[in-house]
This record gives C-alpha cells, structure tokens and sequence, in this order.
C-alpha cells in the first residue's frame, strides 16, 4: 500500500534505466568466451616402477600413508614432536600466509563480475557576484544552497569472457599455492623425520662407541698387569694405550653432529636451540615396510605435481584472458540522484536527475602490442606445461632413487650383519692367542680396530635406511591426495587435510 501518494525510489527509476538492465543480460546470454578449452598435459606414465621388484604393493585404500604418516614408525617421541610442527613451524606459516594471500586475489578478481556504485553527497551554500557576465542574469547576487545526492554505476560486461578467465587463472592459482602449502607441510615433517633418526643413529653410534671404550679399558688395565708382571713389553701398553684414547675421541666427535641435528629438529618445531633438548634414544629397530602404489597414482598423490598441473591450467585461462583483448570493451554506465536547494524536497520526484549510456570500446591499431601479449601467454602456457612434466618425471625418479636405495641397503645390512659376527670371532680368537702367549698384541688391536669398523658401518646403514624410508614416504606423498584441494577457495579456504591452526 503507498502512503501519502508517494512513489517509491524502484518506481522513480526511468524506464531507460530498465532497458539497459535488460541489454546487459541480453549480452551475458548472448556472449562467448574465447580462449582453448583446457586438458590436462598429457605426461609419460610408467605401468610398474623398475626398482620396486618384490615391494608390497598398496591396496586402493591402503591407509597405512594416512595424514599423519609417521606413526608407521611407531615411535612416541617422534610422534609429540611431528605434531609441533603443524603449529609452530614458521616455513609452514609462511606458506600459509602465501595461500592466504591467493584467496585475497582471486576474492579481488572476482569483484569484476558485479557493477561499481558510488556515491559522492554534497553540500554547498554559495553566492553569485552581481556583476558578473552576460548581464541581467536571473542568478546575478544571489545565495542559493545546492545539496546533491548522487550514484555512479558502471559495469563492463563481460562479453568475450575476460573477467571469467581471469577469475578461472586466479581460482587455479590459489589451488596451486593450497598444493605448495601441502608440499610446505609435507617436507617439514619429513625433514623432522630424517634429522630425529640422524640423531638416534648417532646415539647408537655413541654408545656403541662408549661401550668398546669401557672395553678398551680393561684391555688396558690387562697390558699394564702383564708388563709389570713382565709377561710383555711397554709397546703392547702403549697399542692399548692408543686403542682407547683413539677411539675415546671419536666418541666424543660424535656429539658434534648431534647437536646440530638436535639444533635443527627444535628449529623445525619453532624453538630456539637453547630452549629444546632431545633425549638420547639410540636406534635399533629396523624401518617398516612402506606400501608403494601405482605410478599412475603419482600424480594424485604427490601436492607438488598438482601445483604444477593447477599452473598449466591457470597459464592456460590466461591466454583467453590475451584473446579477449582483440574484442571491443562493452561498458555500461549510468549516474542518477537526487540535487535541491531545500532538504525537504531533496528525495522528491522533481528532485531526482539521471543519466544512462552504453560504450564499447575496441582498439584499431596497437603495433602488435595485443599480439605480443598473446604469444607471451601461449609461451608461458608452455612452460608451465613442460615444468609439469619435469615435475612428473622428478617423482618417478624420486620414488624409484628411494626403493633403489632401501633394497640395496637392505642387502648390505644383511651382509654386513655377517661381517660384524665374523669380526667379532676373529677378535675373541686373538684375544685368545694374545692372552696364550702366541701372538703379540698388535694381532688384538688389528682385530678390534676391524670390529669396531664393522659394527660402525652396521649402524650407519640403519640410520640410512630409516633416512631413505622417509624420502619414499615423501616422495610416495605422504598420504596426500589431490581430492583435499579446495574447489573454492574464495568461499571455502579450508583445506581438507588442514591440520594447521
């Protein structure tokens, strides 16, 4: 019901305000985007990996590689400290932050697809001079106020599908940097992984080095009893004399490289060095089996080839983006208000003031400048195309490096294992021979210094092996999957496998 006989401001609005309302949804409807269709880049696919050979192959939901994919280790301590990178690493906040900043573009870019309206009021009170030209003018002396209430719209219609493209390439950037946050994260933990089972390897290397110290020690005290007695000579005291003070400091070397790796595991988890201790924790248990999936699989699993596919996509929405510049600009404007010189009947009928038009605006001549830009789109398309199947093959030689490396290793453990056993026994034999007079103690400290070698390199290659079943985790993806990219990340920034706060 109207009050008053007053018509309502949808009511003042002239009829051809409407139809142009109406020509801007006839050219929506009626336009076309330009620009190719995309399709992902066709990559080289292997059907098995070379080195996998007799590997446990994953089942289709094998969750073994799930978000957390260190617990397969099935160690606690590594487990608490896992969890304090999602919250204090600064590399992983700073990716996010970059995330962040994407989803700010693309809300940016995504702003063109609705009309601009501003409003600028105003209030003047001013006086005419009397004298001024042409004479006899019906404003000449006069003060007068002159309040205005106006509304600027302007649109560009997006006809040939610039604004669409360009929203599409945004949306597709911000699904790359969510991929590189995952890449971000998945590297954190892996790094974490590889310097915590650097330094247990460490801590079994130390002790075992401390353990033949104490060793060295009563074959020490055993040389100096047996000189006195007069059983050997001063030389065979000074071979066990430098046994133990040799290998003494390499005991104490050892403590070099662990606290470095403890330095960088407390950096990993956003502390400083002097505020976070590792407990010594030495390594024996040998790595778990890692279930290895398809290469087809690869390129779901692993968030950076996503990135580098979200790019290739991105590049090539930005050459419709190039292409929609050879088509004139369709540009919509229209002003209206309210002007009076008396506020009561400002927001009157007689009072209101309007203007509407429509533009199109297309270049002639540039100098190729348009061309330019579209051979330089296509070129970066092509690249983002081959970074991509870089990044494609970089995976398959990262998973194959690793099953490479753990099979190998997994040999020499083996044979090493045997060695140290025979080491072991040839060093009792001379302990023996030695202690019944029929060789000289050079015959021990050669048969110590092998065993001590041997039972060195064994731990070494453990630590090697835990070290490289974390790069096939990482190179695997670690659980990842390309399903937990937002589909939207204007609205809905959130990434599915979010676990950072």
């Amino acid at each position: 019901m109207r009050s008053c006989g007053k018509k309502t401001l949808v009511e003042m609005l002239p009829k051809e305000i409407w139809k142009a309302v109406l020509f801007v949804a006839v050219l929506l409807l009626a336009g076309c985007s330009v620009g190719p269709k995309y399709r992902t880049p066709a990559a080289q696919v292997p059907s098995a990996y070379k080195e996998a050979g007799n590997w446990t192959t994953a089942e289709p939901n094998d969750q073994n590689l799930g978000g957390d994919w260190w617990t397969v280790f099935q160690d606690p301590q590594l487990d608490a400290l896992e969890q304090q990178v999602n919250v204090s690493n600064q590399n992983l906040k700073a990716a996010e932050a970059q995330y962040q900043e994407a989803r700010a573009v693309l809300r940016y870019d995504r702003a063109d697809y609705y009309p601009t309206i501003t409003a600028g009021p105003s209030a003047t009170r001013q006086r005419v001079s009397g004298n001024r030209p042409p004479a006899s003018s019906v404003f000449d002396g006069i003060t007068y106020n002159d309040l205005v209430v106006p509304f600027e719209f302007s649109y560009q219609v997006d006809v040939w599908g610039r604004v669409r493209h360009t929203v599409e390439s945004a949306r597709e950037q911000a699904q790359a940097s969510a991929a590189d946050l995952a890449t971000v994260n998945l590297s954190m933990h892996a790094d974490l992984a590889i310097d915590y089972f650097e330094a247990r390897s460490l801590d079994a290397e130390e002790q075992l080095l401390n353990s033949t110290v104490k060793e060295y020690e009563q074959a020490l005290a055993l040389n100096e009893s047996r000189f006195q007695g007069g059983m050997s000579s001063e030389v065979e005291v000074q071979q066990a004399k430098t046994q133990l003070e040799t290998t003494s400091a390499q005991a104490i070397d050892v403590g070099v490289l662990r606290a470095q790796y403890e330095h960088a595991v407390a950096i990993l988890i956003g502390k400083p060095p002097a505020e976070f201790s590792l407990p010594p924790l030495p390594l024996t248990a040998p790595p778990p089996p890692i279930p290895v999936s398809l290469p087809s699989e690869l390129l779901e699993r692993r968030p950076d080839i996503a990135a580098a596919e979200r790019r290739v996509a991105a590049a090539n929405a930005q050459i419709g983006v190039a292409k929609a510049a050879y088509y004139p600009a369709i540009n919509l404007g229209a002003s209206g208000g309210f002007e009076s010189s008396n506020i009561t009947n400002l927001f009157t009928g007689p009072s209101a003031l309007w203007s509407v038009g429509v533009s199109a605006v297309g270049t002639i001549f540039d100098v190729g400048r348009r061309r330019a830009f579209t051979d330089e789109a296509r070129e970066a398309y092509d690249y983002q195309v081959a970074t991509y199947r870089q990044s494609v093959l970089s995976g398959f030689q990262q998973v194959e490096d690793n099953l490479a490396a753990l099979r190998v290793l997994e040999n020499e453990a083996t044979v090493q294992d045997q060695a140290v056993a025979a080491a072991q026994s040839s060093l009792e034999l001379s302990n023996t021979r030695y202690q019944g007079g029929v060789t000289s103690y050079l015959e021990v400290t050669i048969a110590q210094s092998a065993a001590l070698s041997d039972e060195v390199t064994a731990v070494n290659i453990l630590g090697r092996r835990m070290a490289s079943t974390v790069l096939l985790i990482q190179a695997l993806g670690g659980g990842w999957d390309r399903s937990s990219l937002p589909e939207r990340p204007e609205c809905c920034g959130k990434l599915v496998s979010d676990n950072s706060n």
